[in-house]
């Protein structure tokens, strides 16, 4: 017994992700090329003032992760916030928002797939991109076959690699501004952040940038997902969260600062990473060279924890009957999820490189529009859940100035959404995202009307059966109604009753009137007619 409990406390220590893989899983989700080479377009849009994006998408962030937090502790699901959606607004509200978050992140990781695809090629001029981005794609959809603790142990390293790339560019610039200093010189970008302009866009700049700002953190709701691996959700996924943010805001900033000490914004180019720009305007070709090889590792990094997402996403919408039979798994690992999963990042990577050279921002912004469509009905799913509780979901985690941060945070977003055009090219990821939920509400509809279809054929089958088998010539029927079962119990007494007022007119016997109408054993098993037949006879006579 003893060495049972020992075997079963080993296994629920290997299966369970603690706090430091749960966080370096989220931040390997978060930070990869949306915020190493994606970061320059809403620089470009905003400007200085993008700090102050990146600390509003910081506070949104903030909020997102506590209506996920108080959800999580008090009602631990699988599909984590496609599962609530479901529990607040029913089952096409849950429908829709797993497929608009499958397909967009789908999309969105394809393009990584390109973007890290055309980094290699600058080293290597004579690979195919297709045949790259392919062999990355096919990768990281099989490592996520290992199994959530060890896909958390690699990512893990990752994301450090990552995050190691990133304060190790807050130090070089903080060096290269000491030196510039002690030099007699200043900085390019400091004299630009004394006398430029911070708001060179005005609000309509900021308004911009939130889109990329909001897609450099998005890839959180992985803490969500993988709550189910974990031992003690409602310990392990609070810290997470806490942890993964802190992280996240306060590398972001220094990270920003950092660039604009070195550079001033108006020569930051969007089809190069920011911080290769910087490095290699002070000379540094080889530091230049080391954060492209980080930014590659970081799409991989990116791409590795998504899958883990996907993979489980279409778990969760298979065991409520949101995919064809098929594709349920009934294993740990969701195989066919990942499977799958990867087969759509395939195809995306195969349509994406017959678009324009735009395509990279398209896919981004399409896939952004879907992240921030599943963030704005994860806080109506907790706002629904908790008015209908009457209180906080987990006594431990609500969620802190409700209704009114849910409120503020909701109109945020859709702020962000409707902002999509004021960017060129985020228009037409802005109609992507639009079409997807068209799409997928007109596919639950009609899947809603079919079944409905098919129950009342079932009903009109169920139905003839019944009579079919009691008219036919076949055996007894193994359901008679009650009406019938009354018309044969009654059938003998009438008959009787009817040969009686004959007999008084032609004076016929019993004899006679058994001939014509015998009383047998099939037809009154107890004999009580024929008692009583022969009792009404003796007393007429």
């Amino acid at each position: 017994m003893e060495a049972h409990d020992k075997q079963t406390r080993n296994n629920e220590h290997n299966k369970g992700l603690s706090v430091w893989h749960l966080t370096m899983l989220a931040l390997g989700t978060v930070v990869g090329g949306s915020f190493f080479l994606g970061s320059s377009v809403a620089i470009r849009a905003a400007g200085p003032s993008v700090l102050l994006a990146y600390i509003l998408g910081g506070i949104l962030v903030y909020f997102i992760l506590s209506a996920l937090s108080e959800m999580t502790v008090g009602r631990p699901a699988a599909g984590s916030f496609r599962s609530y959606a479901e529990q607040a607004f029913g089952q096409g509200a849950g429908f829709i928002v797993g497929w608009v978050y499958w397909s967009g992140l789908v999309l969105a990781m394809s393009s990584e797939a390109t973007a890290a695809s055309i980094l290699l090629q600058g080293w290597y001029p004579g690979i195919s991109l297709p045949l790259v981005g392919a062999l990355i794609i096919i990768t990281v959809t099989l490592l996520n076959l290992l199994g959530a603790k060890r896909l958390s142990q690699l990512e893990s390293g990752l994301a450090a690699v990552k995050l190691a790339a990133i304060a190790g560019f807050v130090v070089v610039a903080g060096i290269l501004v000491a030196v510039t200093f002690s030099g007699q010189q200043r900085p390019l970008g400091i004299d630009e952040l004394v006398h430029g302009a911070w708001l060179p866009g005005g609000i309509r700049g900021i308004a911009g940038s939130m889109l990329m700002v909001m897609f450099t953190y998005a890839g959180f709701e992985v803490l969500g997902l993988a709550a189910s691996e974990t031992t003690r959700p409602d310990v392990i996924v609070p810290k997470a969260i806490r942890y993964t943010l802190i992280t996240l805001v306060s590398l972001y900033l220094l990270a920003m600062i950092s660039l604009f000490m070195l550079m001033p914004p108006q020569r930051i180019s969007e089809h190069i990473s920011p911080f290769v720009s910087a490095l290699q305007t002070y000379g540094l070709g080889w530091a230049g060279t080391v954060m492209n090889i980080v930014l590659v590792s970081a799409i991989l990094s990116t791409m590795l924890a998504s899958v883990f997402g996907l993979g489980r996403m279409l778990r969760s919408l298979a065991e409520e009957g949101h995919t064809p039979a098929w594709m349920k798994d009934r294993s740990d690992i969701p195989y066919r999820g990942i499977l799958i999963s990867g087969s759509g990042m395939l195809a995306a990577l195969g349509f994406g490189l017959l678009l324009p050279q735009s395509v990279y921002l398209f896919l981004v912004s399409s896939g952004g529009f879907a992240l921030l469509f599943s963030y704005v009905m994860m806080l109506l799913s907790h706002y629904r859940l908790r008015i209908r509780n009457k209180g906080p979901l987990a006594a431990s985690q609500p969620m802190r100035g409700f209704p009114y941060t849910s409120w503020l945070a909701i109109a945020g977003l859709l702020v962000i959404i409707v902002s999509m055009p004021l960017i060129p090219g985020q228009g037409g990821g802005l109609v992507a995202g639009l079409s997807f939920i068209a799409l997928f509400t007109a596919i639950h509809l009609s899947r809603g009307l079919l079944k409905r279809r098919q129950l009342t054929v079932n009903s009109s089958l169920e139905a003839r059966e019944p009579r079919r088998r009691l008219h036919g010539s076949g055996a007894a029927p193994s359901y008679v109604p009650a009406s019938a079962e009354l018309a044969e119990e009654l059938t003998p007494v009438q008959q009787v009753e009817s040969e009686r007022n004959r007999h008084k007119v032609t004076g016929e016997g019993p004899r006679d009137m058994d001939m014509h109408h015998p009383v047998t054993e099939e037809s009154d098993p107890s004999g009580t007619v024929k008692v009583r037949q022969q009792h009404e006879w003796q007393n007429k006579r």
